[in-house]
């Protein structure tokens, strides 16, 4: 969880004077002075709840200061992103008083609904709709399908970052059943198993462990699985974590391609699944090398990549002259916002969700959104997700 002074310098300064401007309307419009202490008071208050949680040791401290953190700034917010939209329309409703008109109390009054509604929208995807698990069935319908590869299930999941369920594995247990119930031919997993520490994956051990699936079930890593948001005390210690991650997940009956890849086989007909390490954009770290994981890339075998950014699809593999058919990847969470299928992701990633095809549909990409929260404790609309893609030989 990175915090940049400039950006928090601006947040600061937008919430102190849109505090400031909701206590002067409430003094000046009401004459009982108890709605205004309530606005100060209840404003130091979070002010300080801010300043906690920013000078605790979110890189050096354990998972639940990491924890502790996020639901300290998402309480943050849940207030002021409401206080936000209320000085906003009421200001615009107080337009017509430059010229000597009376403020439109009517969009006061919307800006007070709205204003309550975003705090309800923001705790019921906190506490409710990031457990609301959406299965969603898609077909990847080509030629070069293998004949005995039509028909065949891959369930796909990503993010979960168990850190952010702390030792509650309810919701992990009950993911794992939904999966099992799809009948997957086989279950890949996109990256990103937790937050910035392996031991986060402690408690979910045993109910990751009863995933199945009839070809086995498959992991990569992703930016935050090697450590590289945390404090160490040495660089061995940090390589002793990756180190114990890959043992858990091999523990785990979970088969993990770093830079490797396996041949599948149905019938008579087979196909190559490759996994990388994470390669990403700025300012994500470099890991992984597809010619490592698989020199030949051009020769005739149907190839699905599992690569934990899309951004590795957008870069080197759309619209290049590679034989690499279909790449499953994660990270992007849309942002944890989904509203009518639109998400603030685009604005960061142009494949930020969804299947995906270059000009020619020579390459198929699908973005899983994840199943886990980091940075805040929220789905809002982007529900967690499982994927059943299903190969269709056109």
């Amino acid at each position: 969880m990175r915090l940049h002074i400039l950006p928090l310098i601006l947040f600061l300064i937008v919430s102190v004077l849109s505090d400031f401007y909701i206590y002067r309307c409430l003094t000046r419009r009401f004459k009982n002075r108890l709605w205004s202490r309530i606005q100060l008071w209840s404003a130091v208050l979070m002010y300080v709840l801010l300043i906690v949680a920013v000078c605790l040791p979110r890189r050096s401290g354990d998972n639940d200061v990491l924890l502790s953190v996020m639901w300290m700034l998402y309480a943050f917010l849940s207030v002021y992103v409401g206080k936000y939209l209320f000085v906003i329309l009421d200001l615009a409703a107080s337009i017509p008083t430059l010229f000597n008109m009376p403020r439109i109390r009517l969009i006061t009054w919307i800006g007070v609904f709205v204003a309550v509604m975003s705090s309800v929208v923001m705790w019921w995807s906190a506490l409710i709709e990031r457990f609301n698990i959406d299965v969603k069935e898609v077909e990847i319908a080509r030629t070069d399908i293998p004949e005995d590869f039509d028909g065949y299930r891959i369930v796909q999941f990503s993010d979960l970052h168990t850190g952010t369920f702390g030792n509650d594995t309810a919701f992990v247990s009950r993911l794992v059943d939904r999966i099992n119930g799809l009948s997957p031919d086989i279950v890949v997993f996109t990256g990103d198993i937790v937050n910035s520490r392996t031991n986060e994956i402690t408690p979910h051990i045993r109910p990751l462990s009863r995933l199945r699936a009839r070809h086995g079930v498959y992991s990569i890593m992703g930016n935050h699985d090697y450590g590289d948001y945390a404090s160490w005390s040495s660089l061995e210690v940090k390589d002793s974590s990756v180190i114990y991650l890959k043992q858990t997940q091999k523990d785990m009956g979970w088969r993990m391609l770093n830079n490797e890849y396996v041949t599948l086989h149905n019938g008579s007909d087979s196909l190559a699944l490759i996994g990388v390490e994470n390669i990403g954009d700025y300012p994500f770290p470099v890991y992984g090398s597809l010619v490592e994981a698989y020199p030949a890339l051009n020769d005739s075998v149907f190839k699905i990549l599992l690569t934990h950014n899309p951004a590795h699809w957008t870069d080197s593999i759309s619209g290049h002259d590679i034989n690499v058919a279909l790449t499953l990847s994660g990270h992007t969470h849309a942002m944890q916002m989904e509203i009518a299928g639109h998400s603030p992701a685009v604005f960061r990633y142009r494949t930020w969700g969804g299947l995906y095809a270059d000009s020619d549909s020579i390459h198929h990409l699908y973005v899983n959104i994840g199943a886990g929260t980091v940075g805040f404790p929220a789905r809002i609309g982007a529900t967690p997700e499982i994927t059943v893609l299903t190969l269709r030989k056109k």
